[in-house]
């Protein structure tokens, strides 16, 4: 389902609001500009087969837009399948500071949170 400025209305993902927070500041500390929205995928590699994408991007042909908390998210098409349901957090803790995410497709993840397999 799409609205008339071709963003999504429901998005595969969720972001806890620490991370839209910390996501904003990012943003503004790197004067992002205003074309490029956060892009959340997947690519092969990574210790347990697959390593989560997180950047800021301008949209690409194959990409569905979402806005999810006010922040505008593009995503590969094709990536959703492993992507579906997860939560992006920002966890700011003494031995653990940075986005972690929580993917209910992950049959398993590395030590590092940043990589997962599907099998």
């Amino acid at each position: 389902m799409s609205n008339d400025n071709n963003t999504r209305i429901e998005a595969p993902i969720s972001l806890t609001d620490t991370a839209v927070k910390q996501i904003k500041t990012i943003r503004d500390e790197q004067n992002i500009p205003e074309d490029h929205a956060l892009r959340v995928g997947v690519t092969g590699g990574g210790c347990s087969g697959f390593s989560y994408v997180l950047g800021f991007d301008v949209q690409k042909e194959n990409d569905d837009v979402f806005e999810v908390k006010g922040v505008k998210v593009v995503m590969d098409r094709a990536h959703a399948l492993y992507l579906l349901g997860m939560e992006i957090d920002w966890l700011e803790g003494l031995n653990n500071r940075g986005f972690s995410f929580n993917n209910p497709n992950a049959s398993s993840t590395c030590g590092c949170g940043s990589s997962f397999s599907t099998e």
